[in-house]
């Protein structure tokens, strides 16, 4: 064989080679969400990818349920995951151990979306899974944005908290330990119930001590717990022209930056 045929086949092989590797690193990044609150991460940190969302990334109570219009939507299953070929898999609760360990095998990188106590623990999970999906800088505009947000609904110093009651349409409360007490305590309110994690209310209760504050949360979806304990009459009865704010569901379903939206809204209401 000659030197220029030689050097001929030598580049058709590279090329061969190299092709696949150069094609799968030229098209968008894939990635694939396992449920609403992956959908809202996906979205905002990686919206030029190709995205394959969960089945209710456009319900009511998705942050950024606007912004999913329009895009795949695909089920949680390893049957959907195998077909789409994702490269980053965002999620919170969703899909079994099952699917998690057959993407890790197959070296899908998997981020989960952890539980936030706090405000702290939102800026791990934004700089987590911004560092997953190649976006550094998005991750850290949104972290800006909510620090920017806490500092509206920070009260002024020297103001004296004031007492309030979280209480979910379905009866449910939140104490310490939780993102809601963290939202709370970002605007200034106190929270009334000092047991750690979430607990149910009842009816009687709240009827007789009647706390001089309620901030609502959950009551926008009008399908879910309507027969619940925070829609009692008596309840209504007992909140009545005591209500500090209606919390928004989308603020609160997800730990993400937008909880302190949650909060600006509180401070706005006071």
């Amino acid at each position: 064989m000659s030197r220029g045929a030689a050097g001929l086949a030598l580049t058709l092989a590279l090329a061969v080679a190299g092709g696949p590797a150069h094609a799968a690193a030229a098209r968008p990044l894939r990635v694939m969400s396992l449920d609403q609150c992956g959908d809202q991460y996906a979205l905002a940190l990686a919206p030029g990818a190709e995205l394959a969302l969960s089945p209710r990334a456009d319900d009511p109570d998705s942050w950024l349920r606007e912004g999913a219009r329009g895009r795949a939507r695909i089920r949680p299953t390893l049957e959907a995951a195998i077909a789409f070929r994702p490269d980053v898999v965002v999620r919170y609760w969703g899909g079994d151990a099952r699917l998690l360990a057959r993407l890790e095998a197959r070296g899908v990188r998997v981020v989960t979306i952890a539980d936030a106590a706090d405000f702290a623990g939102v800026r791990d999970n934004i700089r987590s899974a911004a560092q997953a999906l190649g976006a550094p800088a998005r991750g850290a505009a949104l972290i800006a944005r909510m620090d920017a947000r806490l500092r509206d609904a920070a009260p002024a110093p020297g103001t004296p908290g004031r007492p309030a009651l979280y209480l979910t349409a379905g009866g449910f409360t939140a104490g310490a330990g939780t993102l809601v007490d963290a939202i709370l305590t970002a605007a200034g309110l106190v929270n009334l119930v000092r047991a750690p994690g979430f607990a149910p209310v009842s009816v009687e209760r709240v009827v007789l001590w009647r706390p001089a504050r309620f901030v609502l949360a959950f009551f926008d979806q009008s399908r879910a717990d309507w027969r619940g304990p925070g829609r009692h009459p008596a309840v209504r009865a007992a909140a009545r022209d005591r209500i500090l704010a209606r919390l928004p569901a989308a603020s609160l379903t997800c730990p993400a930056w937008f909880a302190a939206d949650a909060a600006a809204l509180l401070k706005a209401a006071g």
